[in-house]
């Protein structure tokens, strides 16, 4: 099939320009000035772009799809949180792939394979977690690899859970430095973290708001210059995953001063939402449990702090290069619901995969970032950052038509009832109001969203064997 979108501004990470872009199968065949289709005979079906934005698809490379945790799963199935993806613009999502102690990662990698496969509305790859760094795990990176998994996660919480010791950390970094993968980072100091809980679960300050609270900025800058301190030893880029704390950015911006392969993610939740907020959340239906809504980990920060403001800077100045979601949804009903009494017991995460691109847009609005940056944050580094640039993250022929049409005229309502597609039952963002709307997307040149709504299918989405990082020095 031949579609030719018309009369749209297309925006890169590096400009913009009126242009019609040429779909042919499942790629971008060309960009043509406009009316030049018409002059060379080109039949196409049409799709207006006037007066709107033509952008490619989003890619947001941190979701956990089904994934265990705190005794329940994200409620977010491979098939409900790919659909959700696609109404909100986003066409690939790359998801993790969990290891706990007790199990060997290629049966976890296959499993994962299992969720996913024929159930996907647009395309995925995986990361893989790294919960026990055994020789078994050294060997089993460079499998990964080769099976096109070319990044894997660490965390420095969660003990006995996910936490890996910095000598098992240190391993994995060095098999980092001599087969090119990226190395992510939960950068939290998990022993601070579990006596400030302990300690705030003794004094009966159990209430949602102590999630942060006992999750200090203090854990997360030191955690992060500790990772930092181990990538620089050993040469293994770095990356640290959903940065909330201003002073954990400094550390990032510090090592890319001094030249090293240090990246950073953050999230929309810490750039819009609050500690102030969280703590002064309270409904009729959960009292102050209104607040488990937002604990995800790392936590909300405080705004009197200056972190979201700092967070919106280091966009700007590419001291955080892109923005994912750490979508990890879970319900209130029966799984937050588990930590009523206790708040060290409610699931960590918050759903957005199907908001993130509204979200950054209305940073545009409001004079935070670029159109420009916008793209550049949501789709071209991410793309670039994990293996997937020149068929991901950019319009250009040869490239995956992953295409969306935005309308900077729309509107988008986000909450309960309205534009809201994930498999929970809240909204982290009930009563965001959105000056833009995603009109249309197009995953590998099938429309699966239009005025109608979702028009996509279950099973539409491929594995991406994704290759090393293009994003490094």
């Amino acid at each position: 099939m031949t579609t030719l979108i018309t009369g749209g501004t297309v925006v890169s990470a590096t400009g913009r320009t009126t242009a019609d872009v040429l779909v042919e199968g499942e790629k971008i065949t060309a960009l043509l000035a406009p009316g030049a289709a018409d002059a060379l005979g080109v039949q196409a079906e049409k799709i207006d772009a006037t007066g709107k934005y033509v952008i490619p698809g989003g890619v947001d490379a941190h979701t956990h799809m089904e994934m265990p945790f705190g005794g329940t799963f994200a409620s977010d199935t491979f098939e409900t949180g790919t659909r959700a993806a696609a109404w909100g613009g986003t066409t690939t999502i790359i998801d993790f792939v969990v290891q706990y102690p007790d199990q060997r990662i290629m049966d976890q990698y296959h499993a994962w394979h299992e969720k996913a496969a024929g159930n996907c509305a647009i395309d995925y790859g995986f990361h893989q977690i790294l919960s026990d760094v055994q020789d078994d795990s050294l060997k089993a990176m460079d499998e990964l690899i080769d099976e096109g998994v070319t990044s894997f996660k660490l965390f420095m919480a969660y003990k006995g859970v996910f936490l890996s010791d910095d000598g098992q950390i240190l391993r994995a970094f060095q098999k980092a430095a001599s087969n090119g993968a990226m190395m992510m980072m939960h950068a939290e100091n998990g022993s601070i973290i579990d006596v400030l809980v302990q300690q705030s679960v003794s004094a009966g300050k159990t209430s949602p708001y102590y999630h942060g609270v006992t999750r200090p900025w203090q854990a997360e800058e030191e955690a992060t210059h500790r990772a930092i301190m181990i990538a620089d030893l050993t040469g293994a880029p770095l990356y640290v995953v959903h940065v909330s704390a201003k002073q954990a950015v400094e550390q990032i911006a510090a090592a890319r001063d001094r030249g090293m392969n240090v990246f950073g993610e953050t999230c929309p939740q810490y750039l819009y939402l609050s500690l102030e907020e969280q703590l002064g959340a309270v409904s009729e239906q959960w009292g102050e449990f209104e607040g488990a809504k937002w604990v995800c980990s790392t936590p909300l920060r405080s705004r009197a702090e200056g972190h979201q403001d700092h967070l919106w800077q280091s966009l700007r100045t590419n001291d955080i290069q892109m923005v994912s979601t750490d979508h990890c949804p879970f319900c209130m009903k029966e799984q937050k619901e588990m930590g009523i009494d206790d708040f060290s017991k409610i699931p960590n995460g918050i759903g957005s995969v199907e908001n993130r691109m509204d979200l950054m847009y209305q940073g545009v609005v409001g004079g935070h970032i670029s159109l420009e940056r916008w793209v550049e944050i949501t789709s071209t580094t991410p793309a670039r950052m994990f293996g997937l640039y020149g068929t991901k993250g950019i319009i250009a022929p040869g490239a995956d038509a992953d295409i969306v049409v935005y309308d900077p005229a729309g509107h988008t309502s986000i909450g309960m009832g309205k534009a809201h597609h994930m498999k929970m039952d809240y909204s982290a963002w009930e009563g965001y109001e959105i000056d833009g709307h995603a009109d249309l997307v197009m995953s590998r040149g099938t429309v699966v969203v239009d005025e109608t709504g979702y028009i996509g299918t279950k099973g539409h989405g491929k594995y991406l064997k994704r290759g090393l990082s293009q994003y490094l020095i």
